[in-house]
C-alpha cells in the first residue's frame, strides 16, 4: 500500500487514522505493519465496504474536508473490485 508522505505526515501527526484502498488484492493485514519513508505504521481493523457507506466521520478521520471531497478523490483512484476502510496509527520512527 502507497502513502502519499503528506498523508503519512497526517497520520504520524495523529490527525489521520483511517485511510481508504480501492484495489483487486489485499496487501495488508489487521495488526499488521507497514514500512514506510517515515517509519512503521501500525494496521488496525480492515472493513470490507461500499463506498456508498462513508460517512462525514469516515472522511475526516481520513483527512478529507468532507464526504464531497472524498468522493472527489475516490474518482480520481484506479477501479478495483475491493474497497477497503483501514485504521491505521504511526507505530515508531524508521
Amino acid at each position: 500500500m502507497l502513502l502519499k508522505r503528506e498523508l503519512l505526515e497526517e497520520i504520524k501527526a495523529g490527525k489521520v487514522d483511517l485511510v481508504f484502498r480501492r484495489w483487486n488484492r489485499q496487501t495488508v493485514r489487521a495488526g499488521g505493519t507497514l514500512k514506510t519513508k517515515l517509519g512503521l505504521l501500525s494496521i488496525g481493523a480492515i472493513t470490507d465496504m461500499s463506498p456508498e457507506d462513508v460517512t462525514e466521520a469516515d472522511a475526516c478521520r481520513a483527512g478529507f474536508k468532507d464526504v464531497a471531497d472524498f468522493r472527489r478523490w475516490l474518482d480520481t483512484m484506479k477501479q478495483g473490485s475491493l474497497f477497503q476502510r483501514i485504521e491505521v496509527r504511526f507505530a515508531d520512527a524508521d
